[in-house]
């Protein structure tokens, strides 16, 4: 009797559980539409599914055609991402004609069911790892009488030069020239394949089907690096079911999706919020990646849809790991980590770097915006972790003292954007605002032996620094320094009346930037100008005036609110100015959040339904979270698949 109560509560407890995560997952089918066939290595017409960190992924065929089976894989192997063939593991079933396709998408996996009119063919694509995804496909006599089922497998000539096959039994091997990964694809026993350099065929399987009797097999497919062992990972996929697999995914996309959709402000507890946070935690998902050659840790692309964003930047990082917090502090301290792994000995953090240098190199000319203390104490508000606190402290603050030490020219506690080597362009892409207008008159100063100044200070870097002091604060007192705390915190105070009387514009209610000498506005209306409300460095009054500019039609309410410039500026073009005008979502939510911390709730929470509303295809699904956006008309612009829009896209619906 105590068996049977046991064996009934552990029934009841795990249908439970799986109607729980049922519950949460049913927010992200089919949230972004991977349907593509690709006609060339380079084709990025379509998006692409991955998990677990993995440098390869994986589409639908975008029509019933030869092709049976998941399109690809996509390479982040090599090249800045190539696929491998339109199909590398193609079902070929003798005399059947499909007559339909439907596929479905999850945070999970990937599952595609082809009806004929006799039989049906279930695929579902799971990764177990960040080396290799397993496919189960599962045959399924709809006829009434018994069937003789014969397929072979075949792949679609390979796309691209580089890449090699060869066989061995029922494994097939794929090198390339191009990268150090190497592709191993295991068949179920019994299948024989022979190979050219391109393509491979396999021997015919014969099954017999009863009416309504249905037979699987299974394939993996893994792409691994040297630094990772292939012995290891062969010896884990044969302990594994694929059934086991995609529970855990299941469950541990459910528990993902449950923290950010519980954890949502009052204001957004629609069902359309809730979806786009599952699209929001697929993007990140889509574009993380495992330690490989350069890089010693797990991160995030800013988007592998875009081939030159396939590596590692530091502001696009502190910003990553933000967001990631909110699910997944694990991968967000990973992603932190990242970066402080190529810090120099005098506290210079890189601009970005790569995996494969011979493809492109690390660019240490300048570093980006200072988020890093941000990100991280924002990461410690979720998980308490001290010893991450405790690794990662001394480099914070060294990173924060490099500021004033090699980009402050006149060593008057207010710093300045620059580069490494002298050059114009490397300092304003410091700024990560790589052509606003504030910096079309500019010049270069030299501070020192590879330190270089912009002729200018600049009210948002200050403000960074200032927010930066506060959080230096508060870990030096997590970790008892006492005298480090009170030291930030007093230079924070300084550092705020400075920021109040030197860049705010009593006559315009705006900050800007100024001349060196702190005598004259760099004058028109950009993003920056909020910056010192986010920080919390205004006051109550300029913070009002400030506001009201925002909240101005003319200038920043637009269709999608608070882009990078004012509206009514004569260089506003959103369409040929990267930052002259366009919406990029994390200045957005920084304005959000700068309403918020001076009390302008209601004007934030109308912001912020304006901007998932205007922002094309942000909500709703199938479309995918952009780059950035058109303010005027909310068209997307520029990369697919933007890993900090959609970090972004999560804090301005969450509780802090």
């Amino acid at each position: 009797m105590k068996k049977l109560i046991y064996l009934l509560t552990v029934t009841i407890i795990f249908s439970c559980a799986k109607e729980e995560q049922k519950g949460y997952l049913k927010f992200s089918e089919n949230i972004l539409n991977y349907q593509i066939t690709p006609t060339t290595k380079f084709d990025k017409s379509g998006l692409m599914f991955s998990d677990q960190g993995a440098w390869f992924a994986y589409s639908f065929p975008d029509s019933i055609s030869t092709i049976t089976g998941f399109s690809g894989p996509f390479l982040m192997t090599q090249q800045n991402g190539i696929w491998s063939s339109a199909s590398l593991t193609n079902l070929d079933i003798e005399n059947t004609n499909w007559t339909s396709i439907t596929t479905k998408s999850f945070n999970s996996h990937l599952q595609q069911v082809f009806i004929a009119d006799n039989l049906e063919l279930k695929q579902e694509l799971v990764f177990t790892s960040g080396h290799t995804a397993i496919i189960k496909s599962t045959l399924k006599n709809k006829s009434k009488s018994a069937q003789t089922i014969k397929y072979s497998f075949k792949n679609e000539p390979l796309l691209t030069d580089g890449l090699k096959l060869s066989t061995t039994n029922n494994q097939l091997i794929i090198k390339s020239s191009k990268t150090d990964a190497i592709g191993h694809i295991i068949f179920p026993k019994g299948v024989l394949l022979t190979s050219t350099d391109s393509t491979y065929v396999s021997n015919k399987i014969s099954i017999d089907l009863k009416p309504n009797e249905s037979k699987e097999f299974t394939i993996s497919q893994t792409f691994i690096f040297k630094e990772y062992s292939w012995s290891d990972e062969l010896r884990s996929i044969s302990n594994l079911t694929f059934e086991t697999v995609l529970e855990a995914r299941k469950a541990e996309k459910n528990s993902q999706l449950k923290s950010v959709i519980e954890n949502r402000k009052t204001s957004f507890q629609k069902d359309i919020y809730a979806e786009v946070l599952a699209k929001s935690q697929l993007t990140l998902q889509n574009n993380w990646r495992i330690g490989a050659g350069e890089i010693k840790s797990e991160g995030l692309f800013p988007s592998y849809h875009y081939k030159w964003f396939n590596g590692f930047w530091s502001w696009d990082s502190w910003k990553h790991a933000v967001g990631l917090s909110f699910y997944n502090t694990e991968l967000a301290k990973k992603q932190m980590k990242l970066m402080f792994y190529f810090q120099s000995k005098d506290g210079f953090i890189v601009d970005c770097v790569f995996r494969d240098t011979s493809v492109e190199k690390h660019n240490y000319r300048d570093t980006k915006p200072p988020l890093s203390v941000w990100a991280v104490a924002k990461i410690y508000k979720k998980d308490n972790d001290l010893e991450f606190i405790k690794y990662m402290y001394p480099k914070l603050k060294l990173y924060h003292e490099w500021w004033y030490n090699k980009r402050d020219h006149d060593q008057d506690g207010l710093c300045e954007y620059g580069s490494t080597d002298g050059s114009l362009v490397a300092a304003k892409w410091e700024s990560g605002m790589d052509n606003a207008i504030r910096f079309d008159n500019s010049k270069i100063v030299k501070n020192g032996e590879g330190a270089f100044s912009i002729d200018q200070e600049s009210v948002d870097l200050n403000a960074y620094l200032y927010a930066e002091k506060l959080y230096l604060a508060k870990l030096a007192r997590v970790l008892q320094k006492n005298k480090d705390a009170q030291k930030f915190t007093d230079e924070a105070e300084t550092l705020k009346a400075k920021i109040q009387s030197q860049f705010y514009d009593v006559h315009d209610g705006w900050f800007y930037d100024t001349t060196l000498d702190g005598k004259t506005f760099i004058k028109g209306e950009g993003s920056e100008g909020w910056t010192a409300l986010w920080a919390n460095a205004a006051t109550q009054k300029q913070a009002e005036t400030v506001k009201n500019r925002m909240m101005n039609p003319k200038k920043f309410y637009t269709k999608v609110p608070f882009q990078t410039m004012s509206a009514d500026h004569e260089k506003f073009n959103p369409l040929k100015g990267y930052w002259r005008g366009p919406n990029w979502l994390d200045q957005a939510y920084f304005g959000v959040k700068s309403l918020r911390n001076y009390g302008f709730n209601e004007d934030a929470d109308k912001a912020t339904i304006q901007i998932l509303k205007g922002a094309e295809g942000v909500l709703g699904k199938g479309k995918s979270i952009r780059e950035n956006y058109h303010p005027l008309t909310g068209k997307g612009l520029n990369a697919q698949n933007f890993s900090w829009s959609a970090a972004h896209i999560i804090q301005l619906l969450q509780k802090d």
